[in-house]
């Protein structure tokens, strides 16, 4: 059945306009994106065929080759799916600057939707003054952790650069797992010397998994 013969209210398009996006279901709002279906399917359909497949997670993160080969939708659609994530994502991230960090909650709050999809790690500094407000945040390194690429200099340079009283630490972890490793553990505890030495204080150290968290502090790590 084409869009066109569903009765006017049943049309995501138009029941966005009427109802408000918030009223509609997942796949009524991919389809506006989406906006035309696959030869022998309308747009709803494929939808639907989508959210069958994927949960809203799951489809946030999978590869465009894995949905052409997987879905059968072409380099168009798939382009769409990601932006939208992307956009998502975006939005989540945006402007933080200016946030007071009470506890690790707000932390973990402002940053779980932003980091824990994305597929590589991500290790990133958060940098508060005296009164725990955000004044700025740094992505410092992308991939796997290792004692290589974890400089002391880079992360402190960024916290005197921003007259930083103290900083929190994030990466995630793609597995979605927060679990640290020794490595994790390690590292955090000679970064925490090295803050004290320099009297900017690292508060905590958080991993972020899939929809979960680890607190170093609360677990008593630092």
């Amino acid at each position: 059945m084409k869009i066109k013969s569903l009765p006017l209210e049943d049309r995501p398009r138009e029941k966005l306009i009427k109802q408000g996006a918030e009223n509609l279901t997942n796949s009524e709002l991919l389809a506006i994106i989406l906006r035309v279906g696959n030869r022998g399917e309308n747009v709803l359909d494929l939808s639907n065929k989508l959210f069958n497949k994927y949960d809203i997670r799951s489809l946030s993160r999978v590869e465009i080759s894995k949905l052409r080969k997987e879905i059968g939708i072409g380099d168009a659609k798939a382009c769409q799916i990601a932006a939208c994530f992307e956009l998502g994502r975006r939005l989540a991230a945006f402007k933080k600057d200016g946030h007071i960090i009470r506890d690790t909650k707000d932390i973990a709050k402002i940053f779980l939707p932003e980091m824990g999809a994305l597929k590589k790690e991500h290790f990133k500094g958060v940098y508060l003054n005296s009164r725990k407000r955000i004044i700025k945040e740094e992505t410092i390194f992308i991939g796997s952790l290792n004692e290589s690429v974890i400089h002391p200099r880079e992360i402190f340079r960024i916290a005197l650069d921003e007259n930083a009283a103290a900083l929190i630490l994030l990466h995630n972890h793609p597995s979605g797992d927060p679990t640290p490793s020794e490595f994790d553990i390690k590292v955090t505890k000679e970064l925490v010397k090295a803050g004290d030495i320099l009297g900017i204080k690292v508060l905590d150290h958080i991993i972020l998994g899939e929809n979960k968290y680890l607190s170093f502090k609360e677990e008593r790590l630092i």
